[in-house]
């Protein structure tokens, strides 16, 4: 039996889990100011996953890298959710990043 599609599919899962508390605590400590370091932890993800052979591990490094990229979408609507006042805002954190 080929498990590889099995492991990807189940690291897809817990990554994009794992992505979801790291853009609101990002956000709520940060703001939007921080969307160039998810930046470029995709570039350097998705390079990562162009040079590995491993047939797991590089689509593995593909899903981490566009999760990145695709956070710093959910990092500007977690900003709008927080402004909706669905999540809480940051009191100590008085500048607003753009």
């Amino acid at each position: 039996m080929n498990f590889t599609g099995l492991i990807i599919a189940i690291t897809t899962f817990i990554v994009i889990g794992f992505f979801h508390p790291i853009v609101i605590k990002c956000e709520y400590h940060f703001g939007t100011g921080c969307w160039w370091a998810f930046a470029l932890a995709g570039v350097l993800f998705i390079a990562s996953s162009l040079v590995v052979s491993n047939d797991v591990a590089s689509p593995v490094l593909g899903v981490i890298g566009c999760s990145c990229f695709w956070s710093i979408l959910e990092l500007f609507e977690q900003k709008e959710r927080v402004e909706k006042g669905w999540f809480p805002k940051n009191p100590k954190r008085t500048t607003t990043q753009k």
